[in-house]
């Protein structure tokens, strides 16, 4: 099984990292991607990928809340980490990018050119995108519809949309959606979304631990090993086995992402 996204760098990590990834592996997952947020997480979400070889893989990117003129010269971040990636940094994918209108739009042209810029990355080291798109989502289409020639693959992360936002992104052939922990509770209307509009070979696995724990660990620290949980769900949703689930969401992550 594989954790497509968990921000196992966190300092709600700092005191326990082995414990959480030894659970994790008893649990079934043998590989946790770690998506990249901003110039400060990297060194250590590298440090810890040298750590962990064959068990943590990174990414690299800058997250949409994280584009803010006023903390940072987001000029300067990515032209470092595009160096980075010149220079051949082992990184599986561009992320966690994207757009995020959620709480503030005073930087929307900030956001939408630096997700520009990464997809950019994306075509040019052939590397699958890890989205992030909340109150965005007609910009998130259009913007990837417009390089949709270019071989743009990648995720969607922790979508909770509609059928008709499902379907619009899965229009998009190389990618898939990242489900986890709102497919496990109570009032989601995502199970009954992805019944009717998402086929399991567009669906990865994800944990976005420490954040929205699944059922019944909600309201907990979330962790790589409650993934476990997400496919138990996804289960009932496609009535097949727990091992069904866990091989075809392998596979697909596996399509997107060069891991050995």
């Amino acid at each position: 099984m594989i954790d497509t996204h968990t921000h196992l760098d966190g300092d709600e990590f700092v005191s326990d990292l082995d414990e959480v990834i030894a659970r994790a592996q008893a649990a079934g997952v043998e590989k946790m991607f770690l998506p990249n947020v901003n110039e400060e997480t990297w060194p250590r979400i590298s440090r810890l990928c040298e750590i962990y070889p064959q068990v943590l893989y990174p990414m690299i990117g800058l997250h949409p809340e994280d584009v803010d003129p006023t903390k940072r010269n987001i000029t300067q971040v990515l032209d470092d980490m595009e160096a980075l990636l010149e220079q051949g940094v082992p990184v599986i994918g561009i992320g966690e990018v994207g757009l995020d209108f959620y709480w503030d739009e005073s930087y929307r042209q900030q956001q939408l050119d630096a997700f520009e810029r990464q997809i950019g990355w994306a075509v040019r080291y052939d590397l699958p995108l890890m989205i992030h798109a909340r109150n965005a989502h007609r910009e998130l289409v259009d913007m990837i519809g417009r390089h949709a020639a270019e071989g743009l693959r990648g995720v969607f992360h922790c979508f909770t949309g509609t059928v008709d936002e499902a379907r619009q992104l899965l229009a998009f052939d190389g990618f898939k959606l990242g489900i986890g922990g709102v497919s496990t509770f109570k009032k989601s209307t995502l199970p009954a979304v992805l019944k009717e509009a998402v086929p399991l070979s567009r669906v990865v696995l994800e944990t976005d631990s420490p954040y929205m724990a699944p059922v019944p660990h909600r309201g907990q620290r979330n962790e790589s090993a409650f993934v476990v949980e997400v496919a138990r769900k996804l289960a009932e949703v496609y009535d097949l086995s727990v091992e069904d689930i866990d091989r075809v969401t392998t596979e697909n992550a596996l399509q997107l992402f060069a891991v050995s």
